[in-house]
């Protein structure tokens, strides 16, 4: 299992923006400083409230509004699928930082929650792998 655990200054625009891109919340580990978000059996984000991600770190916190910490790239089943993650992410207050990339083999497209923290959905051809 893995836990992305992902700094934000409001808890409940980012449960309403992680639903509205069409991930779930698990409730037993969610409460006003945390959200579980549920992105399959196996891979968790946990958006913390940047006080109590501090809590947390051994560093300071950077703003991922302003640095990039890292990249989190969510396969998707098809072109259409990254299209209409990053359609929902824009319609749930995220941000499109820069220009789809088209390989052929492989489709990426970038998008940033309210936070900024950075994700990348993509499809890549499985008969180029």
């Amino acid at each position: 299992m893995i836990f992305v655990n992902l700094p934000v200054a409001d808890v409940a625009r980012a449960r309403a923006f992680y639903e509205g891109v069409g991930f779930a919340i698990n409730p037993k580990f969610s409460d006003v400083k945390a959200n579980c978000v549920v992105v399959s059996e196996t891979i968790y984000l946990m958006t913390l409230q940047t006080g109590f991600f501090a809590s947390f770190a051994p560093v300071p916190v950077a703003d991922p509004r302003t640095s990039a910490a890292a990249l989190i790239a969510l396969s998707r089943e098809s072109r259409a699928a990254v299209d209409a993650f990053v359609e929902a992410a824009l319609a749930n207050g995220g941000s499109e930082p820069k220009a789809p990339s088209d390989l052929g083999f492989m489709y990426q497209r970038t998008v940033a929650d309210p936070d900024g923290n950075l994700f990348e959905p993509f499809w890549m051809d499985p008969a180029a792998v």
